[in-house]
């Protein structure tokens, strides 16, 4: 017995010899000691302080008067308000009898009047910058609905929508100095594409609106049309593919371009914005971004108006008052923002409309003149534009008409203060 437990103690011993190397190299290689890094400095803790440079006692100088200025700086954080010292007009001169469009003319034919007094012009811009574009564009079950009246049968109801978008963006923006950028809205306003010059991106845009179908009959024209013009927080890109559900989208009064409009194609009626009519006014009215209007209800109005009652029915179905009054705010929109309203009533004028939309914009001379003296928020003041062809001295407002934007409002004018109180 003594025997056999010696030798299995000598077996244990010479399997634990075998096996003990084998377990302690990852150690000894994990454990092996590093070089220590060569000592480049002087040996210093610390060193002696200097007297600065003249050079850095006027940085220092100049980083304290920034903090003093940022201190003492009013903050606003309301997205809408657009702090500028100068005003900009866009306008296009036509011919009251034959409809033409007049180009050539220089800054010696213009003279802007605010509030009646004539203004210096400070810079003068002739139609030959490229052009930026927002396509705002209703995409909710109401425009499957009023669509159908054209033929919706065989075809969905949104191409009445979508053809303009279509033919617009493939049609008129020329790469690579023209520039679009596309908004769907149904109860919320969400962005499609920001502003792109590549065809590629045009064209998943549109494939991207023909693919799909909308989900909600609720429309926020109002909202989509303050995003399209101050931005603010809403729906990421879709086709940029983020990771967000939200992302701060910037309007077109943030984009330094020359030449730049929207082109809203959509009903007119408005069942769930934020905002309210007046709201939207006074939005658009300070922007002063031209409006081309398309609006797409009229032929569904002229086919069923007299089965409509006069208002809306108990399903929320529109009545003829609200294709009336949709009417008239769309009128509205495009007067006080120096655009055109084209109401459609046979999808075979959309590519007329579009002509002459293109025209319009392609034309437009941009003026602009200093303010004389700082406006209190929400001041509106009276723009006229006035024109001489020829020449002569003598303005032309028999011959011609000059379109463009009738006021110009101090932006940051919100609710009246007695409002704001009551609240």
């Amino acid at each position: 017995m003594k025997c056999r437990a010696y030798r299995s103690f000598f077996s244990y011993l010479f399997l634990a010899a075998i096996l003990l190397p084998a377990f302690r190299v990852p150690a000894f290689a994990q454990s092996r000691p590093q070089k220590p890094d060569t000592n480049t400095g002087s040996g210093k803790k610390n060193t002696r302080p200097t007297p600065p440079t003249e050079e850095e006692l006027k940085k220092l100088e100049e980083e304290r008067k920034l903090r003093e200025e940022e201190k003492n700086a009013i903050i606003d954080d309301t997205i809408e308000r657009v702090e500028t010292n100068v005003v900009a007009v866009d306008a296009v001169v036509v011919n009251k009898k034959t409809g033409q469009i007049i180009s050539g003319l220089n800054k010696a034919n213009f003279a802007i009047f605010e509030n009646g007094v004539k203004q210096t012009i400070s810079s003068f811009a002739t139609p030959d910058a490229p052009i930026t574009v927002t396509l705002v564009v209703e995409y909710s079950k109401w425009t499957e609905v009023l669509g159908s009246a054209a033929g919706g049968r065989f075809d969905p109801g949104t191409f009445e929508v979508i053809r303009p978008v279509a033919q617009f963006m493939t049609g008129f923006i020329k790469p690579p100095n023209d520039y679009a950028s596309v908004i769907a809205y149904d109860l919320r306003p969400t962005p499609i594409t920001d502003f792109t010059n590549d065809p590629a991106r045009i064209r998943a845009t549109i494939d991207l609106l023909l693919r799909n179908r909308p989900a909600f009959r609720e429309n926020a024209m109002f909202d989509a049309l303050k995003l399209a013009l101050v931005g603010g927080r809403a729906d990421s890109v879709v086709l940029e593919n983020s990771k967000e559900e939200k992302s701060d989208y910037a309007g077109m009064v943030a984009v330094k371009s020359k030449r730049k409009a929207i082109i809203l194609v959509a009903s007119g009626i408005d069942t769930f914005s934020k905002i309210g009519y007046d709201d939207a006014r006074r939005i658009i009215q300070e922007a002063g971004v031209p409006i081309y209007i398309i609006s797409t209800g009229n032929l569904f109005f002229k086919m069923y108006e007299n089965r409509l009652g006069a208002t809306d029915d108990i399903s929320g179905g529109p009545g003829r008052l609200t294709f009336l009054m949709a009417q008239n705010i769309m009128n509205t929109l495009a007067r006080e923002s120096g655009g055109r309203h084209f109401p459609m009533t046979f999808e075979g004028e959309v590519p007329g409309y579009l002509q002459s939309i293109n025209a319009l914009m392609r034309s437009q001379y941009s003026l602009t003149y200093d303010l004389a003296e700082k406006k209190p928020p929400g001041t509106r003041s009276k723009i006229e534009v006035k024109v001489d062809v020829d020449g002569d001295g003598v303005y032309d407002d028999k011959l011609y008409q000059v379109q463009h934007r009738p006021y110009y409002v101090t932006p940051g004018g919100g609710k009246p203060e007695k409002d704001k109180k009551k609240n």
